[in-house]
C-alpha cells in the first residue's frame, strides 16, 4: 500500500526544482510518469538539459511511496551504469544532493577501477541504496560468490550514455550483465537508457533493454532543442597548397583570445598526444596561464584528473586541454566554451563535445572549430549544416562476440557457477547473441571446460569443470587471474611513470618507452621529463629544464571519417561548384577551391577526380574520393592489388580523410585499368584478401580477442606482462589454431572483425558501389594540386627521402607551387 499519491510525490520534486531556481520539463515529468508506472524505456535528450534528474528523481520517489525517508536498509536499489569514470563522480555528487536536500537517508555508492580496495570492503558490509558503475565493475560484483543476495533487491538499472557504449564490446558486457540482473530481479527488473541524439534510436532502444523487455518498453524523446553555435577559426590567409597538422598550433594567436574572454574553457583534442603539444605549445604562448591552465587525458595519473575535476567545479580553472576522458555532464556551469582542435570525425561526437558548454537549459553551446590545415574548413561548415538540419551518425550494433560470452561465463562460474541451460535462456534475451546457435553455444562450453580440441591437454586452459550440471572454477589462482583481466578494453601494455623522488604521473605505453634511452627528454601530464631507467616495470624519470622533448604516442588514436560527415563534405564541394559561398568556411577557402579548378577540377557528388601527375619522387596517381582514412586504407590497397595484375609494377600508398595516393618509380597504366573496371564488385574480396595480408591483421586482431576470451593473461598490478611476450604467446595461439583448428570460432571471430571493424566491410561496400554510379575524370596535372599537395606531404614524412629537415622541405615545395600558380 503505498504511504503517498504519484501526485504528491511530483510535488515533492518540483518543490525541489523550485528551490533551485529550476521548472521541470515535460520530457522529466513524462519519465517521472512512466518510471513510477512501472514501465522500462530510452530517453533521448540533449547534454545540459536536466535528463539525469529526469530519471535519478523517480528513483528516489518511487522508495518514498512505500517508506519512511529515514526508513533505509542497506540494500542495493539503483544501479547507474556509466562508460566514463570522469562522469561517475559528477553523477554521484548529483544523486547524493538531490537525497540530501530532500532528506532521504540514502547513501550513493561508485565503484570504477579506481575504487579503493577499502570503499569496495565497505561497500560489500554495508551496501549503499544505488550505485554508480562502470561496465567493467558491474562485471567484476557478478564475479563475486555472494553477488545474487547482493543484487537481489536491485529494481532498476539505468544505463548513461547509452550512445556511448552501443556498437562497443563494453556495450555488449552491459547486455550481458542486465540480462543477469533480469532473472535475479524475477522479470521486476525497471531497464531505463539515457542517450544523445543517434541516427538508430529504436534499434539502441531493442539492443539496451534486450528481446523481452523492447516492446513494451517506451521512448521518451525531449523537445527542447539545444542552442549550438558553431565558429571555425580562421587563419588571415590560407595556404592554397594545404598540409595536416601544421596550420592547427599556428593559429594559437586566435585561439588565445578566446580563451581570454571566456570563464573556463575546455580545448579538445582527438589523441592524448595532440592534447600533451597543445598544452606545451599554450603554455609557452601565454605563460601567464600557468596556475589557472591543467591538462586531462585517460593516461594521467587518477589523483591529478581528480584534481582537475574538483578545480572545474569550483571555478578555479580558466582552461583545461583535454581529450574525451573530461566528458563531465550534469549541471556543469563553470563551462562556457568549448574548443575543438581538428576535425571530430563525426557529428555526433562533435554535438557532444559542444554540449559540455553552455551546460543548462535554455542556455547556448558555444563551440570554436580550429582547422589543423585549410582544406579542414569545410567540415566546420559541414558539422554547422549536420547539426542545424538534425542529421547525426548512426551506432551499429555487435553481434556474437564470443570472446565477451566467454569471458562472461567463466566469471559465472567463479562467482559460484552456472547451469548452461538457464544462462543460455537469459543470453538469448539479449539483442547481441538471439541469433547465436546451439553448435555455437556447445563450442563455447567446450571452450571454457577443455580448452577446445587444440589446447585440451594443457590444464592451464581447462579452467571451467563441470559438477553435476553446474558450471565451476575452484582453483584459485585461476579464479584470481580472471578477477584481474575483467574488462573488454585492450591496449599496449601500459607501464606506470613515476619520479626517482616519489611521486606517480599516469601511464605510457611499452611502445613508446622501448624507443627511449637513458638522458632521453619527453613531454608528459604537461612537463618536460628526463628518461633515467626501467626498474620493475616502471619508468623512472627526473625533472628536465631543456625546453625540446619527444611526445609520447599512445594507440588507437585514429578515429574513422563518419559516412554522413563525408557525404556533408561532397555536399559542401558540390554547393561550391555551384556558385554558393554563403558559409564563411567556404569563402576563406575559395582561392584554393580556385586553384583546385584552374589545375584541375572541383568533383561533384557524381564525380570521381583521379589526377595523374609526374613529380621528382616518381609517377602518382591522387583518387579523392573523399570516404575517409579507413575505406582509403582498404580501397588503395585493392586498386593498388589489381593494378599490380595488369603491369609489374609495385606501389608506396599514402592517404588522407579526402583521398589517397599510389606513386611508382615506372609510369602508370590507368587508363588501360579503368577500361577493364577497375572497381568492379567482381571478385571484391577474393582481392581484398590477396591486397592487404588479412592473415597479419586477423592475427593482430586476434591478441584482442584472445586476451578478452582469457587465453592471454596481462600480468598482475604492477607486474605487466612485456608486450613482445603477449604478441608472441597470441601468435602461437593463432598459428596453432590455424594449423590444427580451422573450426576455432575466436579465429573466425578474429577474421570477421577485420571485416566488419577493423576494414569496416559494408561502409567500404557502399563507397565501392557509389564510385561505380559516379563518372570516373580522369586529369593529368603539370604539378600536384591543392587537393593532392596534403596526401603528398604524408609520404614525404614517412619517407623522409632526405636528411633535410622534413619541415622545411615541405614549406620550400609549398612556396614553389604557390609561386607557379601566381606566375600563371
Amino acid at each position: 500500500m503505498s504511504r503517498l499519491s504519484d501526485g504528491e510525490l511530483f510535488k515533492i520534486a518540483e518543490d525541489w526544482f523550485q528551490s533551485k531556481g529550476w521548472k521541470s520539463f515535460e520530457f522529466q515529468r513524462k519519465t517521472w510518469e512512466a518510471y513510477l508506472a512501472g514501465k522500462s524505456g530510452l530517453l533521448n535528450a540533449p547534454t545540459g538539459s536536466g535528463k539525469t534528474y529526469a530519471l535519478w528523481i523517480p528513483c528516489v520517489l518511487e522508495f518514498l511511496k512505500y517508506h519512511e525517508p529515514y526508513d533505509v536498509k542497506p540494500e542495493l536499489q539503483v544501479i547507474w551504469i556509466t562508460p566514463l569514470r570522469a562522469l561517475a563522480k559528477d553523477i554521484q555528487n548529483a544523486m547524493q544532493t538531490f537525497c540530501e536536500d530532500i532528506d532521504v537517508r540514502w547513501k550513493i555508492g561508485l565503484r570504477t577501477g579506481d575504487t579503493t580496495t577499502t570503499e569496495r570492503q565497505n561497500q560489500k558490509k554495508n551496501a549503499p541504496q544505488a550505485m554508480v558503475i562502470t561496465p567493467e565493475s558491474l562485471h567484476v560484483l557478478l564475479s563475486q560468490s555472494d553477488y545474487p543476495n547482493y543484487l537481489k533487491n536491485v529494481k532498476s538499472i539505468i544505463v548513461d550514455e547509452w550512445h556511448e557504449l552501443i556498437g562497443t564490446k563494453r556495450g555488449v558486457a552491459t547486455e550481458l550483465a542486465i540480462s543477469r540482473l533480469k532473472k535475479l530481479s524475477e522479470g521486476k527488473l525497471k531497464i531505463w537508457g539515457i542517450s544523445a541524439t543517434i541516427g538508430n534510436l529504436p534499434q539502441a532502444k531493442r539492443v539496451l533493454l534486450g528481446e523481452d523487455f523492447y516492446k513494451k518498453a517506451v521512448s521518451i524523446r525531449s523537445d527542447i532543442e539545444k542552442k549550438i553555435e558553431v565558429t571555425s577559426v580562421m587563419p588571415d590567409e590560407v595556404e592554397k597548397f594545404p598540409w595536416s597538422g601544421y596550420l592547427g598550433v599556428k593559429l594559437i594567436d586566435k585561439v588565445l583570445p578566446i580563451i581570454k574572454k571566456s570563464n573556463t574553457t575546455l580545448l579538445f583534442t582527438n589523441t592524448r598526444s595532440q592534447t600533451e603539444l597543445w598544452y606545451q605549445a599554450i603554455l609557452k604562448e601565454a605563460p601567464n596561464l600557468a596556475g589557472v591552465m591543467a591538462m586531462h587525458h585517460g593516461s594521467m595519473d587518477q589523483a591529478i584528473r581528480n584534481w582537475v575535476e574538483d578545480a572545474l567545479h569550483e571555478g578555479k580553472l580558466k582552461l583545461v586541454v583535454c581529450t574525451s576522458s573530461l566528458d563531465l555532464g550534469v549541471d556543469f556551469r563553470p563551462v562556457d566554451t568549448v574548443i575543438q582542435i581538428g576535425g571530430p570525425k563525426g557529428v555526433s561526437r562533435f554535438q557532444q563535445r559542444a554540449g559540455r558548454s553552455g551546460h543548462g537549459p535554455g542556455e547556448t553551446s558555444r563551440i570554436y572549430f580550429v582547422p589543423t590545415h585549410s582544406l579542414e574548413l569545410i567540415e566546420g561548415a559541414a558539422l554547422r549544416t549536420a547539426i542545424s538540419n538534425g542529421k547525426f551518425e548512426q551506432r551499429k550494433p555487435l553481434e556474437k562476440c564470443l570472446d565477451v560470452l566467454i569471458q562472461y561465463l567463466v566469471t559465472l562460474s567463479v562467482s559460484g557457477g552456472f547451469r548452461p541451460l538457464e544462462i543460455l535462456e537469459e543470453i538469448k534475451q539479449t539483442y547481441s547473441y538471439r541469433l547465436l546457435t546451439s553448435s555455437e553455444w556447445n563450442w563455447v562450453l567446450e571452450f571454457i571446460t577443455t580448452g577446445g580440441s587444440t589446447l585440451g591437454e594443457y590444464d592451464e586452459f581447462s579452467r571451467v569443470y563441470n559438477d553435476d550440471g553446474v558450471y565451476k572454477i575452484i582453483n584459485n589462482r585461476a579464479a584470481h587471474r580472471h578477477k584481474l583481466s575483467i574488462g573488454t578494453i585492450v591496449g599496449d601494455p601500459a607501464m606506470s611513470v613515476k619520479f626517482l623522488s616519489g611521486g606517480h604521473l599516469g601511464t605510457v605505453e611499452e611502445s613508446f618507452v622501448s624507443k627511449l634511452n637513458p638522458g632521453d627528454r619527453f613531454w608528459f601530464a604537461g612537463q618536460n621529463l628526463e628518461f633515467v631507467r626501467i626498474k620493475e616495470l616502471t619508468v623512472l624519470v627526473k625533472k628536465s629544464k631543456r625546453k625540446s622533448g619527444l611526445t609520447p604516442s599512445w594507440g588507437g588514436g585514429r578515429l574513422p571519417l563518419s559516412s554522413l560527415l563525408s557525404d556533408q563534405i561532397r555536399s559542401k564541394l558540390q554547393q561550391a561548384i555551384s556558385g554558393n559561398y554563403e558559409d564563411p568556411e567556404l569563402q576563406k577557402i575559395k582561392p584554393i577551391l580556385d586553384v583546385q579548378a584552374r589545375m584541375s577540377m572541383i568533383p561533384d557528388k557524381d564525380s570521381l577526380l583521379i589526377e595523374k601527375v609526374e613529380t621528382e619522387h616518381g609517377h602518382h596517381l591522387f583518387f579523392f574520393t573523399f570516404e575517409g582514412m579507413f575505406v582509403h586504407e582498404v580501397l588503395a590497397g585493392l586498386i593498388a592489388y589489381r593494378m599490380s595484375k595488369l603491369q609489374k609494377i609495385t606501389f608506396s600508398i599514402s592517404m588522407n580523410d579526402y583521398g589517397f595516393e599510389l606513386l611508382s618509380d615506372q609510369e602508370i597504366a590507368i587508363e588501360e585499368a579503368l577500361e577493364l573496371d577497375l572497381f568492379s564488385e567482381k571478385n571484391i574480396y577474393e582481392d581484398i584478401h590477396e591486397s592487404i595480408n588479412m592473415t597479419e591483421m586477423a592475427q593482430r586482431k586476434f591478441r584482442d580477442v584472445a586476451t578478452i576470451a582469457g587465453l592471454i593473461f596481462q600480468g598482475y598490478p604492477g607486474k605487466n606482462i612485456k608486450a613482445r611476450h603477449l604478441q608472441a604467446s597470441s601468435g602461437i595461439l593463432f598459428k596453432a589454431f590455424r594449423e590444427y583448428d580451422e573450426g576455432n570460432l575466436l579465429l573466425k571471430q578474429s577474421m570477421d572483425e577485420v571485416m566488419t571493424l577493423q576494414l569496416d566491410q559494408s561502409r567500404f561496400m557502399e563507397a565501392i558501389r557509389r564510385i561505380n554510379k559516379q563518372k570516373i575524370i580522369l586529369k593529368e596535372t603539370e604539378k600536384p594540386t591543392p587537393f593532392a599537395f596534403p596526401i603528398l606531404v604524408d609520404m614525404i614524412r614517412r619517407e623522409r627521402l632526405s636528411s633535410e629537415d622534413v619541415t622545411d622541405r615541405i614549406l620550400k615545395m609549398q612556396m614553389q607551387l604557390e609561386r607557379s600558380v601566381s606566375d600563371n
